[in-house]
């Protein structure tokens, strides 16, 4: 979509370069037990926060496009609200309003996979990340399609669970497989889990960080390969007394059977839904089981019915075949200034660098106009994130510096993964370094900020470090075996919106909207280029004078 460019303020703009740095899962939380951001030495950020002009947003639930305010942001629909001005119905509410009307089991590709099993006479295959954390899936939603597809009298469905213990507690997969079986074993023989793995061992990979994840997925789901256990809850616990101390997102893949063979691998004839709505854990799967080139041997390709629970590529089409249609997300921060010929720069780590491009764009590939934009990727190290919680900081910065010396971009946006990624971890002495890291390289890069005559708004996604113990209701510690119990999931705190100008505020003042939120960033952008935002947007943090 081609926009006109935005209208200028004549009273005020700054020359740039204007720069937003993302400091990903790092929210505002009280000081108490498991706040690794608060424990973290981080002199950058408490003298911001002492002398600079700033505020919180609110980044989960509705305020980023969730079905409810109980529902924690993530980064896929942080970097939306980001990048788009304006908040719209995300996937997880999209699809649970499809179910609750009905509307999913009427489309195409429902109506396609449903028909194509049944007359195969097949199994009808279901993937995703078994858990309620609504981040890229749900478990209601799961036997919502179980439910349906019983009552259109299919007798053969089986479950592919990727295990979670990262939106929601570390080692919680039982409670989520343990009733499941029992709820399929009441549904008929043909009903079952046929196979499972951690998801961050397999099948979902994203941004190409680890394809041999989606290989041990393929193995594991379409070939029937790998160790064999009589029900997904009998390997949970096997694994776990095998790998003390492990955490659910870590464990191995694993096999059910029955009767000495694999219960269910994915054969000709068969059909098979992604149930996942987020798409970027979704993306390699979905390659290899649409017949598309992937740098794994499939050693079989089997002839079978593929569908999405949503687009998961918008620009490839893939799937091509999906359950419920995306959010249209229009109307860009980076259309608008590529419209109105502003250069951009955008920067992060493998694990993120999707968000500041794909996500940030409305969940659209490549450059808006290659002429006005440089996106560069740091490749992310594939070690445990605790081992590295310093991640690739530095050299994000050090590219950032390299292009603000350069002079090329006016605004530049950057991603450091590290509070997030290590937060997701469970290590609160791994995410305490991990804050640490980035408040260091923040000095370094508002330090040339400064000389180079820019400003830098600095906010967060959504939060993480600021939790990493599960709390009871006095905010103490839960304990297990008298230590306390990690916290791998993202959290529902407001995070920080900081203006940094060295210049001062001459020609506009600070002054937030009430419940102002991620979206309120990208028309604050716009302000500070000179340029007044579109109506739909939501208002900047600043009023020009």
């Amino acid at each position: 979509m081609r926009l006109n460019p935005l209208q200028k303020n004549h009273l005020f703009g700054r020359p740039g370069p204007l720069v937003m740095v993302i400091m990903d899962g790092v929210g505002l939380a009280p000081d108490r037990p498991g706040n690794a951001v608060r424990a973290a030495h981080t002199p950058t950020l408490d003298r911001l926060m002492q002398s600079a002009p700033w505020t919180q947003l609110a980044a989960h639930g509705r305020a980023v496009g969730m079905p409810s305010d109980a529902d924690m942001g993530n980064s896929e629909v942080g970097h939306n609200a980001l990048g788009a001005g304006r908040v719209f119905e995300q996937g997880a509410s999209l699809v649970q309003r499809a179910i609750e009307e009905g509307t999913l089991f009427e489309g195409a590709g429902w109506r396609e996979v449903s028909a194509s099993v049944a007359a195969s006479k097949g199994t009808l295959h279901l993937i995703g990340l078994l858990s309620d954390g609504n981040v890229h899936s749900h478990i209601e939603h799961l036997k919502a399609l179980i439910t349906r597809a019983r009552e259109q009298g299919l007798t053969r469905v089986a479950v592919h669970a990727l295990l979670d213990g990262r939106d929601v507690p570390a080692t919680s997969a039982l409670d989520y497989v343990a009733p499941l079986e029992a709820w399929l074993a009441k549904l008929g023989p043909g009903f079952l889990i046929a196979s499972g793995g951690g998801r961050m061992t397999t099948t979902m990979d994203r941004y190409e960080a680890d394809w041999s994840m989606v290989e041990r997925g393929w193995r594991t789901h379409v070939l029937g390969e790998g160790k064999r256990y009589r029900s997904a809850a009998a390997a949970i616990e096997a694994l776990r007394s095998e790998r003390p101390g492990v955490i659910d997102q870590d464990l191995p893949p694993f096999v059910v059977e029955r009767e000495g063979t694999p219960a269910a691998p994915i054969v000709d004839g068969d059909a098979v839904i992604f149930f996942n709505f987020r798409g970027d854990r979704a993306i390699e799967m979905s390659k290899a089981l649409c017949g598309l080139p992937v740098p794994f041997e499939r050693v079989r390709q089997p002839n079978i019915c593929f569908a999405g629970m949503m687009t998961y590529d918008g620009d490839t089409n893939l799937p091509p075949r999906i359950l419920v249609p995306p959010p249209a997300i229009d109307r860009t921060l980076s259309q608008y200034l590529c419209a109105s010929e502003v250069t951009q720069f955008a920067c992060s780590e493998t694990q993120k660098f999707g968000h500041v491009t794909y996500f940030w764009n409305g969940n659209r590939s490549g450059y808006v106009d290659p002429k006005l934009e440089k996106y560069l990727e740091v490749p992310s190290d594939r070690v445990a994130f605790e081992e590295r919680p310093w991640m690739k900081a530095a050299e994000i910065t050090d590219a950032v510096l390299t292009e603000l010396a350069a002079g090329t971009s006016r605004f530049l946006r950057l991603n450091y993964a590290n509070g997030d990624m290590v937060g997701h971890t469970g290590s609160f002495d791994a995410a305490r370094l991990a804050v640490e890291a980035v408040d260091l390289s923040l000095a370094r890069l508002l330090t040339t900020v400064e000389r180079v005559g820019g400003v830098a708004l600095i906010t967060a996604d959504h939060g993480n470090a600021d939790e990493m113990f599960e709390l009871d209701k006095r905010s103490e510690p839960l304990l297990v075996d008298g230590l306390p119990k990690p916290k791998t999931a993202h959290t529902l705190n407001p995070v920080p919106a900081i203006l940094f100008d060295p210049k001062g505020a001459g020609g506009y003042r600070f002054v937030p909207p009430p419940k102002a939120g991620l979206a309120n960033m990208a028309a604050t952008v716009m302000a500070l280029l000179g340029f007044q935002p579109p109506e739909e947007y939501e208002q900047p943090l600043i009023e020009v004078l």
